[in-house]
């Protein structure tokens, strides 16, 4: 593999004239440019790409952070690999680079965010997991890097964001097990201070306020978003002395855990509990099928990267009309574990 000024002297031009012709610059011949492309493509030429970040000012990728950990994905996590491959799709238009920020578990999001900031190796980021107040936002607002959360929080520097419609899963779910005669409905949310736990609590309460009902503080449960959080919450709707005979769960992974749990007991969703949740691929195997709400974590993606694209200068012009906040809708798939209607 050869460099630019190998490159040049096997060429017998200039190394600015090779550059030019390999940026797609205007000012180069036709006939030289095209002698250029092949010689590079005989030799085997690799740009050096750090030499290039530091004379423009950019490095070409762009920074996805999330928490890892079993406590936070459980055995696995479709959720994120869908929305990398929108991301990518559309980074792949201008040749930019995805590259996944993995914070574990165990430190702090914000210190581990500004250890990668301070490498400088990053030209926007994309942020999820939003807490309630989230020091991030207005770390990366003070800094004036690019970036666009996967979540919202109370934390706001006029930052652009995407987050998915917990209120409307909410509203959406309380009516229509309310419309089935169920009067005492559970409801989960995540362990930590992550916003949407807030968001779609408040929600669920109003909702059923509007029906004349009271959401319980018992009937409120928290639990790690994975399998094992499922089944915890299964033990504690058993547990309760006054069982509540429906579910709301907000995460999409602890359906299969909670589908266990219950049916350890004898307790079958659909004929004793109704349960509605969020669609995920290892969901589709339960029994009986789970009414649930689905999205294109795909297309997403592809809306995540154009809204961090419009607030990068070189971009922003392409991605003028690309939303700044945005709501993503569910779609209720109607399944068979809420279908059982208690008497009026």
């Amino acid at each position: 593999m050869k460099g630019i000024k190998h490159l040049a002297r096997h060429l017998d031009i200039s190394i600015g004239t090779v550059s030019r012709a390999l940026n797609g610059k205007p000012d180069v011949n036709p006939e030289t440019r095209k002698r250029v492309l092949e010689a590079a493509e005989e030799l085997g030429y690799v740009a050096n790409q750090s030499g290039r970040a530091l004379r423009q000012g950019r490095t070409g990728v762009i920074g996805f952070m999330m928490q890892t950990g079993t406590e936070i994905t459980g055995q696995g996590d479709t959720f994120f690999m869908s929305v990398f491959d929108g991301v990518q799709a559309v980074f792949e238009r201008h040749k930019l680079d995805l590259v996944a920020l993995l914070c574990s578990s165990e430190e702090d999001p914000h210190d581990y965010l500004r250890r990668m900031v301070s490498r400088g190796f990053a030209d926007g980021v994309i942020i999820s997991a939003t807490r309630r107040h989230d020091p991030r936002i207005e770390f990366l607002a003070k800094r004036k890097i690019p970036f666009v959360t996967l979540g919202r929080s109370l934390t706001d520097a006029g930052q652009s964001w995407l987050d998915l419609d917990f209120e409307g899963m909410a509203e959406a779910s309380i009516d229509r097990l309310v419309a089935q005669g169920h009067r005492r409905i559970a409801v989960t949310r995540p362990h930590d201070d992550m916003n949407l736990g807030y968001v779609f609590v408040d929600k669920c309460r109003e909702a059923m306020a509007r029906h004349g009902l009271t959401l319980d503080d018992d009937l409120v449960f928290r639990s790690t978003p994975n399998e094992a959080g499922g089944y915890q919450i299964a033990r504690g709707v058993l547990a309760n002395p006054d069982r509540p005979t429906a579910i709301v769960l907000v995460n999409e992974a602890i359906a299969i855990g909670l589908y266990r749990g219950l049916e350890e007991a004898g307790v079958k969703p659909g004929r004793d509990i109704a349960v509605i949740g969020r669609y995920s691929p290892h969901a589709s195997f339960l029994s009986p099928p789970l009414t649930c709400f689905r999205l294109s974590l795909r297309d997403l993606g592809v809306a995540l990267a154009e809204a961090l694209l419009a607030n990068i200068p070189d971009y922003a012009n392409t991605y003028a009309q690309a939303s700044p906040r945005r709501l993503w809708p569910f779609q209720l798939v109607a399944g068979e574990s809420d279908t059982f209607t208690l008497p009026g």
